[in-house]
């Protein structure tokens, strides 16, 4: 089963972030739109494993969970991967709450390569990922649009708070993936 774990986040911030989509959208690019009930912070992609190894990973988030508070989120930017001029994965990312993210992150990386789940090569960005690029197509207007975009998140920025980490699974199917919840842990 495919598996990863991350902060769900609320349905009017996911309703906030489609309309963003819709805003990008209208450049007329080639991308792969995460859909708006699938949008979340992803804090550790597991890829295929074992239902055994899958339990093992949801004691690993109780115990993650247990020792953290909740905490704020702000999502303050949006940007692209690798940068803005030749973007391959449109994000938003976070101011408050960074911190804690990437605290959490690195606990569960320590922690569930104990259970021989590798490490990942890339230090931990918080990001969440709203569209992948396909190809060039209109990647000017692309740019232009992100550049002019990204003052709205300055001055309005979206804010949440983090109450739970959640296992997910994944299933790909040719619509796009669904996502089943395995496992919430409340955050204290």
């Amino acid at each position: 089963m495919r598996t990863f774990i991350a902060i769900e986040l609320p349905t009017e911030i996911k309703n906030s972030l489609a309309g963003l989509q819709e805003e990008l959208k209208k450049c007329g690019i080639d991308a792969k739109w995460v859909q708006p009930q699938n949008i979340h912070l992803t804090l550790k992609f597991l890829g295929k494993r074992d239902a055994k190894l899958t339990e093992n990973v949801t004691r690993v988030l109780s115990d993650v969970a247990f020792g953290k508070k909740t905490f704020q989120i702000n999502i303050t930017s949006l940007g692209a991967f690798p940068k803005i001029t030749s973007p391959r994965v449109i994000w938003v990312g976070i101011e408050e709450g960074d911190r804690q993210t990437r605290e959490i992150a690195q606990e569960l990386e320590e922690k569930i390569a104990r259970l021989g789940i590798p490490k990942e090569d890339r230090p931990f960005s918080s990001h969440i990922t709203i569209a992948r690029i396909r190809s060039g197509l209109n990647r000017d207007k692309l740019i232009s649009s992100l550049n002019s975009l990204q003052d709205k998140f300055k001055s309005a920025p979206l804010s949440f708070t983090a109450r739970k980490i959640t296992l997910f699974k994944s299933t790909l199917k040719p619509s796009g993936p669904v996502y089943e919840v395995l496992k919430e842990a409340d955050l204290k």
